[in-house]
């Protein structure tokens, strides 16, 4: 938000109006656009025009409240399903680092279990070369 106060003059259904305010000029616009694209909206109905100025300005007033009051909701809506999604997602990071553990585990054991059957087979090679060894020397004598 800008720390100086900004004023802008704005036509609003017709009349200039000097909108001031801790935004931009831009945005002041924004806004009679926004009111004059409301104005425009109502007037084409011929119902509308039939009505005094007071029925019509509490018609527009209740009409941007309805636009406030249905965005706000919307917002509400998408702000707890953005909730819900980091949620999901926190869940699943957590999920994604205890298989990470437990891969990195089953890792070192599978490499302890490759080294000690690795062992192992050097074992029975050795063994069987023994008992090779033995028969032929009991065959001799």
């Amino acid at each position: 938000m800008a720390t100086n106060k900004n004023s802008a003059d704005v036509i609003i259904g017709g009349k200039v109006y000097t909108l001031t305010g801790y935004v931009s000029e831009e945005y002041l616009q924004k806004i009679a656009n926004y009111i004059n694209g409301k104005m425009a909206e109502f007037e084409k109905s011929e119902s509308f025009n039939r009505l005094t100025t007071d029925y019509k300005n509490i018609l527009m007033q209740i009409n941007i409240a309805d636009d406030y009051f249905s965005l706000q909701k919307d917002y509400n809506s998408l702000k707890d399903e953005v909730s819900t999604r980091e949620k999901d997602l926190y869940d699943l990071k957590h999920e994604l680092i205890a298989t990470q553990m437990k891969l990195e585990s089953t890792e070192k054991n599978l490499s302890a279990l490759t080294k000690q059957n690795d062992e192992n087979e050097k074992k029975i090679i050795r063994l069987e070369t023994e008992m090779k060894t033995r028969m032929e020397d009991t065959k001799k004598n």
